[in-house]
């Protein structure tokens, strides 16, 4: 498995949590069929995320702007626990207002990914960064405001974990700015 499928399953699996986690506040109506989708979402990038990749593209024509875990990324990952830390201590025993968990949980999420798209040099990265911060931003808002929990929710998991799933979904990209398999080798994929 490369890196590039390894970030893919990553952001997935991510996806995936916010959504399942935040779908319990959902009518089971809406909330069953959602997180089915969310499983078969998340499986469709898994299992055929792990195929052909490879294939597709060998290590020597991939492009350098690739998937890395070195140093920075794993700067940016204890940053981003630092902050969810802080910010979650804060929210529960000074703030008393447990239903903004989730917004501060996808506004630092949301920020993360403006590291990796520096670190990884994926501009593509920071729009997604910062829709998923905006949508933790309008979740701090909607608890502060006293917003139903539903809301909330909605807000600041579904629509986060929506955009994870959704930047990972084809298979062979995760930079939506990055050049295809076609353009890469010059022959039709």
């Amino acid at each position: 498995m490369t890196k590039d499928q390894t970030g893919r399953i990553i952001g997935a699996s991510f996806g995936l949590v916010f959504i399942q986690a935040s779908a319990g506040s959902l009518p089971p109506a809406v909330a069953v069929p959602l997180r089915v989708l969310a499983l078969a979402a998340f499986l469709k990038v898994a299992v055929l995320g792990r195929r052909g990749r490879a294939a597709v593209a060998p290590a020597a024509t991939a492009p350098a702007s690739g998937t890395r875990f070195g140093r920075r990324y794993w700067y940016i990952v204890a940053a981003e626990a630092l902050g969810l830390v802080a910010g979650l201590l804060v929210i529960a025993r000074v703030l008393h207002v447990p239903q903004a968990a989730v917004g501060w949980i996808a506004l630092v999420v949301g920020v993360h990914f403006s590291g990796l798209a520096v670190a990884w040099r994926r501009p593509a990265l920071h729009a997604l960064g910062a829709s998923i911060a905006a949508c933790g931003a309008a979740g701090l808002v909607l608890a502060a405001l006293g917003a139903p929990t539903v809301a909330i929710r909605v807000a600041a998991g579904i629509l986060p974990g929506v955009l994870l799933l959704a930047s990972v979904w084809r298979p062979g990209r995760t930079d939506p700015a990055a050049p295809t398999a076609e353009v890469r080798s010059g022959t039709p994929a």
